[in-house]
């Protein structure tokens, strides 16, 4: 149920909403004949028949085949800096674009059928279906575009055989409502089919960027995030000191669930300012974009200040009360500065610096470019 929901609404994963979009607007070699095809058609009618109708419509259809062309060239230079609520909007330009250009030729099925013009009947006919065919390989994945769209593009050509003396006629427009019906389902369907699919890609994509114990992200997320900042960025990495004690003396499950509220604890910490990530075992990294010069070491210090004294607070493990520490490194980097460092240099930097705070005793934190073969700057918590 849930899925045949969003299938026809705004999907809440930004995301995929996305994705969905950018698949309505792949459309361009299918928009383009049929487009090409329609126009040369309805010129046909109009230029063989001499009706002004058909000339009409043969405007109509032209204009709305190009602003489909121009929306489609238009959203591949502004998708990629395009906001969240700018791709809901273009959606709603794709749906309205394409129900114009239904209505056409619906208009021009109805015309025909009007004059009792037999040969533009079928024309007329042919390229509906056609246009049928293309939309539902594509705006199936929005249903309510095929809905809107086969509506305003069936219906005049039903209102046309209704209008038809011919029983034959009427049956058909029988038969076009069924198959609007059919249509409908048959979007519907396509479209839970195929978000269920991202819905699963996405899932698997997530699972490989976090951590399954913690729900924190993982290393591979964490990496990722740091070669794409820019700017100035505080590493701080943790270590937590005690904790091998606590896991052995009251068992894997305890210490799991120990882990769980350290994760809880460094994501308070981090307060949405950057990401908390668990490297593996007890040792985790936080990242934060900070200001240049003194500021930022300021706030690279209060954040690994903030993190050693929560984690060195008292915990609540499976009714046992139980007290571990925690030490730091902290680096303070950018790439103006490191042009040549990698990420796996920041990395072993930082690194560096942790394991030199848990030498000198633990429950400390000490800077990636202080003298690490000295302890005399080494800071304790508390």
């Amino acid at each position: 149920m849930k899925s045949a929901v969003r299938s026809s609404f705004r999907h809440p994963s930004p995301q995929i909403r996305r994705e969905l979009i950018e698949m309505l607007y792949t459309s361009l070699p299918q928009v383009a004949a049929i487009g090409l095809t329609s126009v040369i058609g309805a010129v046909a009618l109009a230029t063989m028949s001499g009706d002004v109708g058909y000339t009409v419509i043969s405007f109509f259809i032209l204009g709305t085949a190009a602003i489909r062309l121009i929306s489609l060239g238009l959203y591949d230079a502004r998708a990629a800096t395009a906001s969240d609520t700018e791709v809901v909007r273009w959606e709603w330009a794709y749906g309205i674009c394409a129900a114009a250009f239904g209505t056409s030729l619906g208009m021009l099925s109805f015309r025909a059928l009007q004059l009792g013009d037999e040969p533009g009947a079928w024309l007329g006919f042919g390229l509906s279906m056609s246009f049928c065919v293309g939309m539902v390989s594509r705006a199936a994945i929005r249903p309510w575009i095929v809905l809107v769209t086969a509506a305003l593009l069936l219906g005049p050509t039903v209102i046309g055989g209704f209008m038809r003396p011919e029983p034959s006629y009427k049956i058909g427009a029988g038969m076009l409502l069924l198959f609007w019906l059919t249509l409908s389902e048959a979007s519907r369907h396509l479209s839970t089919a195929f978000i269920e699919r991202l819905e699963a890609k996405h899932a698997l994509a997530q699972q490989a960027r976090q951590d399954f114990l913690t729900g924190l992200p993982n290393r591979a997320a964490f990496v990722t995030l740091l070669q794409n900042l820019r700017g100035r960025v505080a590493i701080v990495a943790i270590d937590l000191d005690g904790f091998k004690a606590v896991n052995d003396r009251h068992g894997h499950h305890a210490g799991d669930e120990l882990l769980r509220q350290v994760a809880t604890r460094l994501t308070n910490c981090m307060g949405g300012r950057g990401m908390a990530c668990r490297f593996g075992g007890d040792e985790f990294m936080l990242l934060q974009t900070v200001e240049n010069g003194e500021t930022g070491r300021e706030t690279a210090l209060s954040l690994a200040r903030e993190a050693v004294v929560a984690l060195s607070l008292p915990y609540l493990v499976v009714d046992i009360p139980v007290r571990i520490g925690a030490s730091a490194g902290i680096l303070v980097t950018g790439a103006m500065d490191h042009p040549e460092a990698t990420t796996s240099d920041l990395l072993e930097q930082v690194d560096r610096a942790l394991y030199a705070a848990k030498r000198a005793g633990g429950g400390r934190w000490k800077w990636s470019d202080e003298d690490l073969t000295a302890d005399t700057d080494v800071r304790r918590a508390g």
